[in-house]
Order: C-alpha cells, then structure tokens, then sequence
C-alpha cells in the first residue's frame, strides 16, 4: 500500500523541547506553533488513510519539502530558485521537518515511527509552500 499526502502551508521544522518547572517535577512539552503544525499533518494524513488501520509493516519515508521564496528576491533571483538551479539552503531544517512529520503520523499512518527503515527527503523551492509525504512498504518500490 502507498499513502500520499501533501500538507499546503510554509513549512515548519520541529521546535526544541521546552521545559517548565512544575513543583519538584519538571514538565517537558512542545511549544504552540509545533503542536499547531503538528497537527495539521495529523489531519491530512487521517484524511488520506481514509479509516484504515495504521500500517504494521517496515516502510519508506518520502518527503519532499517545498519552500517558498522570500517575496523580497529579485526577479531573477526568483526564476532561478523556480527552475531548481537554486537549492533552498536556509530554514526550516529538513532532519527537524521529517521528525514532525514522523510524530504527527505516529498512530495514525503508522503503528510507530520506528517502522521507517528508509528516509528519502529534499528541500525544493516552489511558488506554493507545502510537503509532500509518501510512505510505502520497502518491498514496493
């Protein structure tokens, strides 16, 4: 089976931890724009496995990252990072985009990320931000 699904939006890496101090305990958690983006991929994913169950076998990660450039470029600038001769070699992360996206379809895609055997990403610049997540059983390619 081959899940798709792309998340239309800029972006986003997973945030450091936080950590506050709760008493004598500490409380570790995710900031707001995390659990945010996080979630909306939890959304797009539910919706592309359609009410079926996460998958239970080793599988391949594919993801393709498409950053928007900065309005503030030139024209010229901007065809060349269009056409792919320019890579988008600023923020987000790509290692902080895979790691949201592997927990926010922890459970929904997958019984748990430590199924993904394989991780194939690239960052791209386009006119649209978003991600596009592929996930297939090693074995279908």
């Amino acid at each position: 089976m081959i899940v798709y699904f792309e998340v239309i939006g800029a972006p986003r890496g997973k945030g450091r931890p936080k950590f506050a101090r709760r008493g004598k305990h500490t409380h570790v958690y995710s900031d707001d724009k995390t659990v945010a983006y996080e979630t909306l991929i939890a959304n797009e994913a539910k919706i592309a496995m359609a009410g079926l169950s996460p998958l239970s076998e080793p599988l391949e990660l594919g993801l393709t990252v498409y950053v928007e450039p900065v309005a503030s470029c030139s024209r010229k600038a901007r065809e060349s990072m269009l056409s792919g001769a320019t890579w988008p070699a600023k923020k987000p992360d790509l290692d902080n985009v895979v790691k949201a996206v592997l927990d926010a379809c922890n459970g929904i895609t997958f019984v748990d990320d430590a199924l993904v055997v394989r991780i194939r990403a690239e960052k791209k610049y386009a006119a649209i931000g978003r991600v596009a997540v592929t996930l297939q059983g090693v074995d279908e390619f």
